[in-house]
């Protein structure tokens, strides 16, 4: 058993609680290897940010527990390095299972999330409750979903989605105990989130999607008053990253995401997580891409895993800075 507090990092209870009142979002980036984890935490230190270092299930697989482990305090060391101690959460992305949730809790993640979203409803409050019930013995909080996203990233698939029902969240947070809660009002997983036919063109000829349901947000705030809401599936979808994949031999084709002034809006809310993936994975093979094509002869891995945590870093920051309001609040 390892507790978190051992490796520097905290919950996210005072988190949320801060960012409800200072109107912003936190930041829940996805990482499985070391770039993307010296990208967060640049990218958040340069702009003194709090930051959830987000790990699903897949990416615990690839990049080993232990590993990971160290590697997040690796984290909370390196951003004192760089002249900042930062808030840093690891938190579990969608964990399907109590025996999953409970591993993460022993191995030092000091947030987890159990996705009963996929059971019935009473299934999924007993299930919930119950990794509530561990995790709370060891002071890591939980987070639970109510709805369904559509889309497909990593092992979390689903073809169609289902909006969240406001009035199933007072009985849910109640009986479970959770400390947030993922709702489902039109976001979705993966880089192609909507189709073209789905979306309106805007004066400037871009394709827009349908706005999110910031009726049911708003309807699920006013019987949860002061409860932290998380949206999943929250990547924009750059299109200049999508562009110089495809112009290097990428075969993206309509990936359009999440507008960022949504996002904006929804930071302003009872909303204080966003996760964001998808546009990380973008930048990240559109970097590496572009060096590719370029320079055939190249061989040297940080020659294009090097520009491409470069890239992550100032895409990171602008999420930050512009999208979820996030910058100056690790003080």
């Amino acid at each position: 058993m390892v507790s978190y507090k051992e490796l520097g990092l905290v919950n996210t209870r005072e988190m949320f609680r801060k960012a409800m009142e200072g109107k912003y979002a936190i930041a829940a980036f996805n990482f499985n290897n070391m770039e993307q984890m010296q990208a967060i935490i640049q990218a958040s230190v340069e702009c003194q940010s709090p930051v959830i270092l987000q790990v699903s299930s897949g990416a615990r697989k690839y990049a080993n527990q232990t590993l990971l482990r160290y590697m997040a305090q690796g984290a909370v060391e390196y951003a004192k390095e760089l002249g900042c101690a930062i808030p840093i959460t690891l938190h579990l992305d969608h964990g399907d299972t109590f025996e999953l949730c409970k591993s993460c809790v022993d191995m030092g993640f000091s947030s987890v999330m159990i996705d009963g979203s996929h059971h019935s409803y009473d299934e999924n409050v007993e299930l919930t409750r119950r990794v509530v019930e561990y995790a709370h013995k060891y002071d890591v909080t939980v987070e639970g979903e109510l709805g369904v996203l559509a889309g497909v990233e990593d092992e979390v698939s689903a073809e169609h989605h289902t909006y969240t029902r406001p009035e199933e969240v007072e009985d849910f947070v109640s009986k479970t105990g959770v400390d947030s809660l993922a709702i489902s009002i039109g976001t979705s997983h993966g880089a192609n989130k909507f189709r073209p036919e789905q979306c309106t063109r805007n004066e400037e000829g871009i394709l827009v999607p349908p706005p999110l349901r910031f009726d049911i947000l708003e309807e699920i705030e006013k019987r949860i008053p002061g409860f932290p809401i998380v949206l999943h599936g929250s990547s924009s979808v750059p299109q200049d990253k999508v562009a110089i994949i495809n112009k290097y031999g990428g075969a993206l084709k309509d990936a359009i995401g999440i507008p960022e002034d949504q996002l904006r809006r929804a930071a302003a809310s009872s909303v204080c997580k966003i996760n964001i993936d998808s546009d990380g994975r973008l930048a990240m093979t559109a970097a590496i891409r572009e060096v590719m094509a370029t320079k055939p002869a190249e061989f040297d891995p940080r020659k294009y895993l090097g520009p491409a945590r470069d890239s992550l870093k100032e895409l990171y920051k602008h999420k930050l800075i512009n999208v979820l309001g996030s910058a100056g609040k690790a003080l």
